[in-house]
């Protein structure tokens, strides 16, 4: 049966951030190891995570880097093989619904029961050795900004869209049309396996694709849970996918890179909201409408003037 390279790291039981708002220190490992190539992450108990690879290179790279960044006392670690089948075990056993807002995402063994919650949104991901399940603060805040946005009618683009999450519930939320693109065509089957769990939506397309290299894409409503490094390096690129009057929300932000992120936005969107959660920030940004001046959009703010988005207040 196959296996996946993973690694299991044990931290201390100091493992909050400080009153400070720093980073936790898993949360510093996983900014170590950005880049590097996990495709999952379960936690099997309280002070215990399990990093997925999806090669053996990817995970001796990972036990190199954390090596040379941290003290042997931060933690410790030891590579280990995980077989498939166990991986859906202990996926079952662990995972539960989270909500954000009015939207629930559940695994399919915990969908909760919302009839009497006429707005309430359900989508259900299936956890895979895809990216993401729902239940990181940056998919939360992804999905706090888009509840805040009128997405009713609206274009929308989601990039690098993992699970699929994001983009099912813009689907739910309203939208019209809803383009989800990631690089990696596992979890692309992965997001297309999640649309069948939740209908099949007929507005929703996944397709491999990298904002950076294709110019024809575009929306009203763009959604980019990445890391701090891919937004700032691709700012431009990201920038060019809004149409005028368009929203934009970035996150996979830490505390550290939130100035610098925001700076390499500013000169051409206005920053609507923002948030952070367990060390992650989400921002909310705006496009000046074409031929138009726009006047502030604070929080609490009618709806935006004529061909902009709609806020939520």
């Amino acid at each position: 049966m196959p296996a996946w390279p993973a690694i299991e790291i044990v931290f201390p039981a100091s493992r909050a951030a400080d009153a400070t708002g720093t980073l936790s220190l898993q949360d510093r490992v996983l900014a170590d190891l950005d880049g590097v190539g996990i495709v999952a992450i379960a936690e099997p108990a309280h002070d215990t995570w399990q990093l997925f690879f999806r090669a053996e290179a990817d995970r001796a790279a990972a036990i190199a880097l954390l090596h040379a960044i941290h003290a042997p006392e931060a933690f410790s670690l030891r590579p280990i093989d995980v077989d498939d089948q166990d991986w859906a075990r202990r996926s079952q056993a662990s995972l539960r619904a989270v909500r954000a807002g009015r939207i629930t995402v559940a695994p399919p063994w915990d969908t909760e029961t919302t009839a009497d919650e006429p707005d309430a949104v359900t989508v259900v991901i299936e956890p895979a050795m895809g990216f993401g399940s729902g239940h990181h603060a940056t998919t939360r805040l992804c999905l706090e900004a888009l509840q805040r946005l009128d997405l009713h009618g609206r274009r929308v683009l989601d990039v690098g869209t993992g699970s699929g999450v994001l983009a099912l519930a813009a689907a739910r939320l309203g939208a019209s049309n809803v383009v989800a693109i990631d690089v990696d065509p596992d979890a692309l089957e992965n997001a297309r396996a999640n649309a069948i769990l939740n209908g099949s939506p007929a507005t929703v397309e996944f397709r491999e694709a990298d904002f950076r290299v294709d110019s024809l894409l575009q929306a009203d409503v763009v959604v980019a849970n990445l890391t701090g490094g891919v937004l700032a390096a691709g700012a431009a690129d990201l920038a060019r996918t809004v149409a005028p009057g368009g929203a934009l929300v970035v996150s996979g932000i830490t505390l550290d890179e939130r100035d610098a992120i925001f700076r390499a936005f500013e000169s051409g969107f206005r920053l609507n909201w923002n948030a952070e959660e367990d060390g992650w920030c989400c921002a909310l940004m705006m496009a000046p409408s074409a031929g138009s001046i726009r006047r502030d959009c604070r929080e609490g703010a009618d709806a935006l003037p004529e061909h902009g988005i709609g806020v939520q207040v």
